[in-house]
């Protein structure tokens, strides 16, 4: 019921002849040597820049590929990692959540979207690994991974759970439900692995700081939905809040223990997209309060 896709001999293949070559020169191999063999993968790509309204190139040759030949020993890693992870968590999953759906995994060396990303792939559920992104992060072990594949598949249950294969990417450009879905899937890691996995953690006073700064986190989360600013740097590793970075996912995860005190978690994915942003507003004046 789970299958892998492997490109990363694809992109060696390439990498071979782009090595040697100019970054930009080796942004339009890349596009039209390797990924030209994935046209579905470079799509999703470039088009989830554009959703944000950047250049993928820019991005490439600014954060990427001046990395890439530091990159390669990793990404190898990883890859090994992964035929060993994927299988085990998704029967893991299978048993803990009841996923009854296959899922393809597709290893690639990308842009820099993401190191896993729950989607479509080939007309099915699929989770997406993008060994650069694993490499930039250092989550090339298996302990990394295991967490990584099982918050991905977090986000498949939960799409599948509420049947929103089509419109649940849309919908998490609410930041309300951003941070629901980010707080499900981190759940959902926790309870797949029986063990709480903090990947995003860039240091061991990571999670303490989001403890001791709930409050505060809470009422600048609230600040942004109110005033309709962007709360990516809430998320996104590039970017950071009081110099930590993806500290969203703590409080995304926090959100849904709270909501966990009244429903289950089957009850929970399946809220209603305007009962998701009532609670979330709920929950977040409440602790936003604590330090008024």
């Amino acid at each position: 019921m789970w299958e892998v896709i492997d490109t990363f001999d694809d992109f060696l293949s390439y990498w071979g002849v782009a090595c040697s070559k100019t970054l930009t020169q080796q942004i339009e191999l890349w596009q039209t040597s390797y990924m030209i063999r994935y046209p579905e993968l470079l799509e999703k790509q470039v088009q989830d820049y554009k959703n944000y309204g950047l250049d993928w190139r820019g991005i490439a040759k600014d954060k990427v590929f001046p990395k890439m030949p530091d990159y390669l020993q990793l990404m190898q890693e990883a890859r090994e990692s992964l035929f060993k992870v994927c299988g085990a968590v998704y029967e893991r999953a299978s048993q803990v959540l009841r996923l009854d759906f296959d899922v393809t995994f597709v290893i690639y060396v990308g842009i820099g979207c993401g190191a896993g990303w729950a989607t479509q792939y080939n007309n099915g559920p699929a989770c997406l690994f993008g060994l650069e992104k694993i490499a930039e992060l250092k989550w090339q072990r298996k302990e990394s991974l295991r967490g990584l594949t099982a918050h991905e598949l977090g986000h498949l249950v939960h799409m599948g759970w509420r049947n929103e294969w089509d419109s649940f990417t849309k919908n998490q450009r609410n930041p309300l439900f951003l941070l629901y879905s980010e707080g499900f899937a981190g759940r959902c890691e926790h309870l797949i692995l029986e063990v709480k996995t903090w990947r995003e953690a860039q240091d061991e006073n990571w999670l303490l700081w989001g403890r001791q700064h709930k409050a505060w986190i809470a009422g600048e989360y609230l600040r942004r939905v109110y005033n309709g600013l962007p709360v990516n740097d809430f998320f996104g590793d590039w970017l950071n809040v009081q110099g930590k970075s993806q500290i969203g996912y703590f409080l995304g995860y926090e959100f849904v223990r709270w909501l966990e005190k009244e429903h289950s978690i089957r009850e929970i994915a399946t809220l209603s997209f305007e009962n998701v942003k009532e609670q979330a507003l709920s929950y977040l004046r409440s602790i936003a309060s604590a330090s008024a």
